[in-house]
């Protein structure tokens, strides 16, 4: 049953890293009276990289959820357990949950550090971005 526990916490992170992408999002920048409208391709290119390195990656700080909510869902769930008999069975479940609650908080909040660091980013060169 633990073995089970971990790959559907294993799934359920694989799944959510998927959601939480960062590829793909672009922000929408108005080139009306844009006096920089000539630099907005290079500038998205050079927003996008400098928004992924501030923000740590989605899927490493999904990652990292994980593993913390995993280990503190691990040991809620072995004390509720011991209460009803089965510390083992408590601490698996709860591992589970944790991992994936973990994991989603995580990814979500990289998301949207990404999406501000970029939108900052493209603001910050002059370009009017859609918010």
């Amino acid at each position: 049953m633990k073995k089970l526990s971990i790959n559907i916490a294993f799934a359920g992170v694989l799944l959510l890293s998927g959601c939480a992408s960062q590829t793909g999002w672009t922000p929408t920048v108005d080139s009306y009276n844009d006096p920089n409208a000539f630099r907005i391709n290079q500038d998205m290119a050079e927003c996008k990289q400098l928004a992924s390195q501030s923000s740590g990656g989605t899927a490493k700080e999904t990652m990292i959820g994980a593993g913390v909510g995993g280990l503190v869902g691990g040991a809620g769930g072995a004390v509720v357990g011991a209460f009803t008999g089965n510390p083992g069975m408590g601490a698996a479940i709860g591992a589970a949950a944790g991992g994936l609650g973990g994991a989603a908080k995580q990814g979500f909040s990289a998301e949207e550090r990404y999406k501000n660091a970029y939108n900052n980013c493209m603001g910050g060169r002059g370009h009017h971005v859609i918010r």
